[in-house]
């Protein structure tokens, strides 16, 4: 029997991530620090300093471990293959309090294992995506939950977005859409029934301005364009330069600092699922826009001094505890 009492349930594809981390490589960029490539020697034995391989993660699953730890009933929708990689993953995820009634088991694929290349607190990732049978309607039945978190899925699967976009505006469903690498590349008008849909979209600056064409960087001016696609909320962040928003329901432009860091990050894998998943999270709680966006960039703190994305998320009394002991000019502006 299935769990119908969800309020978090996140979408998207799920991998194992082997972080390699490098001591003997060197980043090359351009004169405006930009086009930055990853370089080792070629046709060498290079060591490693070492390798931690984490499982079940991916934008969707690590979402739904930040809602599970957050104290939400929290489920992942995904894919896996019919193998001992497929059944660690299903494992991890309810070891941290999961639900995994609504994961796809597909007979003949492999589940997604992906290598990070570590280097100074960035990370070059190897990816390949096993070509997966989305099946909106096999999935859902009759699951009705109150927010769904939207976020990469593989490049076969526009058909699954129009009708994830017509399951969510039918039952009234709120949607948080965190586009993939591949949502991005679609653009705006391929996808424009799940923007239409959303109800709070996650991006950098970067990403706002491939879906939109655009190249000013106006954070203003980018986050109203995103609104006029149809979500209702837009947050767009910036690195450690803060984080955006644009509450449409009020008009108002929001800048939010980023929380210092304790020490030097270790790995900054996860920051953006961290900073997405915890500023829903609060939404669903019942916070305001403000202070929501002083939720995530806590929990995308914590994370960066851990390996992997999931390992520094934190309970919501441990999130709590950090807002209690904030620094002063920790707090969200207009703008």
């Amino acid at each position: 029997m299935k769990e119908k009492n969800i309020d978090f349930l996140a979408i998207g594809d799920i991998v194992i991530d082997a972080f390699i981390k490098l001591q003997d490589a060197e980043v090359h960029c351009n004169i405006d620090d930009e086009a930055c490539m990853l370089s080792m020697r070629f046709g060498d034995k290079i060591p490693y300093e070492s390798v931690k391989v984490i499982k079940a993660v991916g934008n969707g699953p690590n979402a739904a471990v930040s809602a599970a730890r957050l104290g939400l009933s929290s489920a992942t929708m995904t894919h896996l293959g019919n193998d001992d990689f497929g059944k660690e993953c299903v494992q991890t995820l309810q070891e941290n309090g999961v639900i995994t009634d609504y994961i796809t088991v597909e007979d003949g694929k492999s589940t997604n294992y992906h290598y990070v290349l570590s280097f100074q607190a960035e990370r070059t990732i190897l990816i390949k995506h096993e070509n997966y049978t989305y099946n909106l309607k096999k999935q859902t039945e009759d699951l009705i939950p109150r927010w769904v978190y939207f976020s990469s899925v593989g490049e076969d699967s526009l058909q699954y977005h129009a009708d994830i976009a017509q399951w969510v505006s039918e039952n009234n469903i709120k949607m948080a859409f965190q586009p993939g690498t591949f949502q991005i590349s679609l653009g705006a008008q391929k996808l424009a029934d799940i923007y239409t849909a959303t109800e709070i979209f996650f991006c950098n600056i970067e990403e706002a301005q491939k879906i939109l064409g655009e190249k000013n960087r106006d954070v203003k001016i980018l986050m109203k364009k995103m609104q006029e696609l149809g979500p209702k909320i837009i947050c767009i962040t910036d690195g450690p330069d803060g984080a955006y928003a644009y509450d449409s329901y009020h008009d108002q432009y929001w800048f939010h600092p980023i929380y210092p860091d304790p020490k030097a990050p270790i790995e900054r894998t996860g920051a953006g699922d961290s900073f997405s998943s915890t500023f829903t999270a609060a939404i669903g709680a019942g916070k305001t826009v403000q202070e929501a966006l002083s939720w995530g960039p806590i929990n995308s703190m914590n994370v960066v001094q851990h390996i992997g994305a999931q390992e520094g998320l934190l309970t919501r009394k441990q999130l709590e505890e950090y807002l209690v002991n904030k620094p002063e000019n920790y707090k969200a502006e207009l703008i």
